[in-house]
């Protein structure tokens, strides 16, 4: 008898279920949100802040309207009502959510709120529905007393978000598509309203088959208006990020967060695609003497160019690539053609941890984990600095790869991390590979020797070393030292990076191909020619300082000067020379 009445008190009522589902979904969904508005309007805190803050005012809503109905109309009908029309708004999610994405992506607001209509719009709605079912639900309750029936309602819907929090990131993130977890929601809602309400009449039938009919048709379908140029050949959500390779003609590419962040050429492998990877190799300039360059270190894998580059282009050198993300990992493996071998070793491990419990030393750490506007603080701060620097040896160089404008409101991230090198660093070097206010890879190199070295000595050692690849292009992107005085040193407890990238938000990130075209990081043809981005980088003058930071039109290399390498380049006569930007 007691275990049955133990049993008994476990059986959920069908208030109950709907309770606990509606937490479920709603935080789901919170999380989802965050997948589906960060290709566009990227992941910073202030799309997060958004996120929560629409979501909380939209429970917030519905809980009020929901109490002020509940006394006269709360029924396990009328709860059933809200899940359906849950599940068909999550259709239309599925459906339109590419086309709302990308038509409220150009209201004109700030930067920090440009995401507030895409959110309100695609996740208001429902998550107003389902901030009806806590007030309904304690109406119908069993429990004696409002204080008792509110706090078991409170308490059933905060476990189902607890479990929407930890189901949607450890199994359905890493295992299913935005667009299935969207349809797993939409179903999860069908099957509640069919549980909590039967047995349920023909017209109830009728309806619950409608949008479960529209529900299938719709995750059928795919997203409105959402097109991919070139063959989607793999495609994943990993627990970090957005995932998608793309092949385009003999060029693969992977897309990280829905930018481009990799691309290898299917005939070539070692060919650099993106100009600005070939930046990769200036250290052989800076150390004393290239051949002592033999331990490197990756921090960041993508589709592994730099680490597959120097293995192949360096007999003597031993790479290590420390990559947070599994799925980056395999999937680099499968389809960049990425072989683990006692040159090339592989960590799945974030940069920061593997520095704090390696005890190796690297002759060259290349810093490659940032995004336009996804950047690991931890990674950008003075500790960190000062972590890499204890890991170099003492004529060891740091290599960082920046996403920002070499100028303007757009450039502030990039001079705060010049100057918490600085602090680190006897000398820092900047080569933007566009110029001017575009948002573009900037290379840092930081040096642990004090003796500067010019732009002319840069290019007479380009000139007497063999380094497997003519570097003078982009040694002629050289910059001067900019403005950092109104910008802070990055330390852990404040770094305020996602206000530094703000001014990037919304701004077009610049890629130039070694083919010579430039294109934006999502693929699309800018239609600037080379030539035009070098006249405007001869004109760039930070007006703040009234230096010149163009970089330099430096005269064509002299006859004597052999291109070297696979991806050696010969100016054409009477052509400005074109600073190269990205493989």
């Amino acid at each position: 008898m007691s275990t049955t009445r133990r049993f008994d008190a476990l059986r959920l009522s069908r208030p109950e279920i709907a309770v606990f589902i509606s937490g479920v979904a709603s935080m789901g969904l919170e999380i989802l949100a965050g997948r589906m508005i960060a290709p566009q309007f990227g992941s910073s805190i202030y799309t997060w802040g958004t996120i929560i803050g629409v979501f909380l005012a939209a429970l917030s809503y519905g809980y009020h309207r929901g109490g002020k109905q509940a006394a006269e109309r709360a029924t396990n009908g009328r709860m059933a009502r809200v899940f359906l029309l849950t599940a068909a708004y999550v259709a239309g999610l599925i459906l339109v959510g590419d086309v709302l994405l990308r038509a409220t992506s150009g209201f004109p607001l700030p930067s920090r709120v440009a995401s507030l209509p895409a959110v309100t719009l695609l996740f208001g709605p429902p998550t107003y529905l389902l901030g009806y079912v806590s007030p309904y639900a304690a109406e119908l309750s069993t429990k004696e007393g409002t204080g008792e029936a509110s706090g078991h309602v409170y308490m059933l819907g905060t476990v189902g978000s607890i479990v929407g929090a930890f189901a949607t990131t450890y199994l359905l993130i890493p295992s299913l598509g935005i667009d299935q977890i969207a349809l797993t929601f939409g179903a999860l809602s069908i099957a509640t309203a069919v549980a909590i309400s039967r047995p349920i009449g023909r017209e109830r039938a009728t309806v619950t088959g409608f949008v479960a009919l529209l529900l299938v048709a719709s995750a059928a379908t795919g997203a409105a208006g959402y097109t991919v140029e070139g063959e989607v050949v793999h495609e994943t959500q990993t627990p970090y990020q957005s995932l998608r390779v793309v092949d385009l003609g003999d060029t693969r590419t992977l897309y990280l967060g829905g930018q481009r962040h990799s691309a290898m050429d299917l005939d070539e492998p070692n060919r650099h695609v993106f100009e600005y990877t070939r930046y990769f190799h200036l250290p052989y300039l800076y150390a004393d003497d290239p051949d002592e360059i033999d331990r490197v270190l990756f921090i960041g894998g993508g589709g592994f160019t730099g680490p597959k580059r120097f293995v192949h282009e360096y007999d003597d050198v031993t790479v290590d690539v420390a990559e947070i993300d599994p799925a980056v990992i395999s999937t680099a493996k499968e389809y960049f053609r990425v072989e683990e071998s006692e040159r090339l070793n592989v960590h799945n491990e974030g940069g920061r941890q593997f520095l704090r419990e390696t005890n190796r030393t690297y002759d060259l750490i290349v810093l490659d984990a940032y995004q336009k506007d996804k950047v690991p603080f931890e990674l950008t701060t003075r500790e960190f600095m000062s972590l890499a620097s204890s890991r170099l040896d003492d004529d060891g160089i740091l290599f960082a790869n920046l996403i920002s404008a070499a100028s303007g409101p757009a450039s502030e991230f990039y001079r705060a991390e010049y100057r918490t090198m600085s602090r680190e660093f006897p000398q820092v070097y900047s080569f933007p590979t566009v110029g001017g206010g575009v948002v573009q890879n900037i290379e840092l190199i930081a040096t642990k020797n004090g003796t500067r070295l010019s732009e002319e000595e840069l290019l007479a050692r380009n000139d007497r070393r063999d380094v497997g690849i003519d570097l003078a292009a982009e040694i002629r992107t050289y910059a001067e030292a900019p403005r950092t005085d109104d910008v802070p040193v990055l330390r852990d407890d404040r770094a305020p990076v996602d206000s530094l990238l703000d001014p990037i938000v919304g701004q077009r990130y610049v890629v130039q191909e070694s083919s010579g075209t430039e294109s934006t990081a999502d693929g699309s043809d800018t239609s600037e020619s080379i030539a035009d981005r070098e006249r405007e980088r001869e004109r760039w003058t930070d007006p703040a300082i009234g230096r010149d930071l163009s970089v330099r039109a430096a005269p064509e290399p002299a006859a004597a000067t052999t291109p070297r390498g696979p991806d050696a380049r010969v100016p054409e006569p009477d052509r400005p020379t074109v600073p190269s930007s990205m493989p």
